[in-house]
């Protein structure tokens, strides 16, 4: 996406207005949409959110958003907020300060909106209207003079902006998702989580709303996939488009390709564990899916990560911290993640590249995609060979995308090619052979997407590193990676001890208030024991106490000093340790006081 790409979402959930009932779906809309858009991998736009603004503010930022544009620019607005259509049929967008009376003086018209995109200079403007539209009424008044359709379309007809390309609106809905009953809505029409907004966001983030497997995911894609989408969620709800474009608008990129695996869900028992209300329970269930997570039966990973990614989305702080610390055991990781071959001839075969996957095997298994077709792939029994093609004179630089189950990592490749009357006076790369060998010929308007898999693959010999550079690249088990890695396990156990202590001290604070309630007849150690207070204190206490140690361990590891260590290294080893022990020493002081506080106190109350 080489041409400036701008958003600016727009969501309001909160009024003033009585009249005007508060919308759960608009600020989690936002949020997402404005990850994906932002994303360098997705839609890669620069992104502007407003949230719960007033009319005037609105206007301004609409109005300096078309403005002082570029041809080469495209541009997309969103809205997630109240529609509301006048008496005399004028569609206006409520914000946070809208009184439906005076929409004229509180609202945003969609004429300012159509005239806003009609006058900016940007070659593509896109209006995205999720709206829940309703019509507007007069104090006191008992009937609604719109009609059920609200004819959204019709507010921006079909004329190309006078400096651009062309224009495209896409609309949630087109009908009326509840009605004013005198100065409220009605109370049997509850605003509903946003389908359209979430199929936007879902078709974009997974790439499946590239319907044509083209790499790209077109407006004409996107729309026809929200619709489906839509249409299957809520019958009553048919999602329209209205565009002048001159040739094809892509949204965003595909990210289409990634590993889909039948998982074998998780044994009965241990579901049974996961929906237990004993927080160890859960915890001891949280281990065990671990363990599955790496298990060499990739179905049965499989099954183990979708639980785990249910659990850290959905359970408290403490457990879903755990969920996510098993989860991160199976990012793509792979070693190294640039590659430089340095100067080549022409038509010579540079040596392969090793690079490595490390992990679990459901790490391990995922998709190789070549950017560039001069880039060759091939599988290992440890991750994959890298090498390039020399048919063509000139730098080379691309990127080899790696999709796996969960996320997806790009490894960066670098070469020179020198010109073949140069070749005699050209010094190799580090890796380059002597072979001079011409490549097979090649189609340059295709790429290979190389499955790699954890295992059943041929090992191959690896060759030994020619240079001194190579030699001194670390291992991934070396002291200088594991010093980092002590680092991080030292500051999640601190993060953890802290979050317990917080547990432990609501816990203990609603067990006193309790006891207080209960006058003479109570005891403060039943009523402790009844809300488990104790159980989070002595998880701070040992969790604590093994950050400590841990952090020590990483800050004395070899890797932290002397020449095994690199400069990033040592520096975020320390800060980490820094951060870990800075946590850790509070938590500890207070964890101990409390404990302190309960074995005096609860003999004497």
């Amino acid at each position: 996406m080489t041409d400036s790409r701008h958003a600016l979402i727009i969501a309001n959930d909160r009024y003033t207005d009585q009249g005007l009932k508060k919308l759960r779906a608009p600020a989690q809309d936002a949020a997402a949409l404005e990850r994906v858009l932002h994303d360098p991998q997705i839609g890669d736009f620069e992104v502007q959110v407003v949230h719960n603004a007033s009319a005037d503010l609105m206007r301004r930022r609409i109005q300096s958003f078309f403005n002082d544009r570029r041809r080469s620019d495209t541009l997309l607005l969103h809205f997630s907020c109240h529609g509301l259509k006048s008496e005399s049929g004028e569609l206006y967008f409520a914000a946070s300060d809208t009184e439906p009376p005076l929409l004229a003086a509180t609202a945003v018209a969609s004429q300012f909106v159509r005239g806003c995109m009609s006058g900016t200079r940007a070659g593509r403007s896109v209006l995205f209207l999720d709206c829940c539209y309703g019509g507007a009424f007069s104090r006191g008044s008992a009937s609604v003079r719109a009609s059920g359709e609200v004819n959204v379309l019709e507010s921006f007809p079909k004329d190309e902006p006078a400096g651009g390309r062309g224009w495209a609106v896409i609309t949630a809905s087109d009908s009326m998702e509840y009605s004013f009953e005198g100065n409220e809505l009605a109370e049997d029409s509850a605003p509903r989580p946003s389908v359209f907004t979430h199929a936007v966001v879902e078709g974009l983030e997974t790439g499946e709303a590239d319907l044509d497997a083209d790499g790209n995911v077109s407006l004409d894609d996107l729309y026809e996939y929200v619709y489906r989408h839509v249409r299957e969620q809520n019958p009553h709800q048919t999602p329209k488009k209205a565009a002048e474009l001159q040739g094809e608008l892509h949204l965003a990129h595909s990210r289409r390709g990634r590993i889909k695996i039948v998982a074998i869900p998780s044994p009965p028992t241990l579901r049974t564990a996961l929906n237990s209300d004993e927080v160890l329970t859960r915890q001891g269930a949280v281990l065990e899916l671990r363990k599955r997570l790496r298990h060499t039966e990739l179905p049965v990973a499989e099954g183990a990560r979708q639980h785990l990614e249910d659990i850290a989305r959905n359970d408290i702080q403490q457990i879903a911290d755990l969920a996510s610390d098993a989860l991160r055991e199976i990012r793509l990781a792979p070693s190294p993640d640039h590659l430089d071959f340095g100067r080549v001839p022409r038509s010579s075969t540079p040596g392969k590249r090793p690079v490595t996957l490390h992990g679990p095997p459901l790490a391990r298994h995922c998709v190789a995609q070549p950017q560039q077709p001069w880039l060759r792939v091939d599988p290992t029994r440890s991750g994959l060979e890298v090498h390039v093609d020399t048919a063509a004179a000139g730098p080379l630089a691309g990127d080899i995308v790696l999709k796996g189950v969960a996320d997806e990592s790009v490894i960066h490749v670098e070469a020179e090619v020198a010109p073949a009357d140069e070749a005699g006076r050209t010094k190799p790369g580090p890796d380059a052979s002597n072979d001079s060998a011409k490549p097979k010929p090649r189609s340059e308007d295709k790429r290979d997407t190389v499955v790699i898999e954890p295992s059943h693959v041929p090992p191959r010999p690896m060759k030994p590193p020619l240079t001194t550079a190579h030699r001194k690249r670390p291992d991934p088990s070396s002291p200088s990676r594991r010093a980092p890695v002590l680092a991080g396990a030292a500051l999640a156990l601190a993060v953890t001890a802290v979050v317990t202590l917080l547990l432990a001290l609501q816990r203990g604070v609603v067990a006193v208030v309790e006891r207080g309630e209960e006058g003479r007849s109570g005891n403060v150690e039943d009523n402790i024991r009844e809300h488990a207070a104790l159980t989070p204190l002595t998880v701070c206490l040992i969790t604590g106490a093994v950050a400590l140690v841990v952090a020590a361990f990483a800050r004395h590891d070899p890797g932290t000093r002397g020449e095994h260590g690199t400069r990033r290294a040592v520096s975020g080893t320390r800060t980490l340790t820094s951060v870990a022990t800075g946590l850790a020493i509070p938590a500890l002081v207070l964890a101990v006081l409390a404990g302190i506080a309960y074995l005096v106190g609860s003999g004497q109350w």
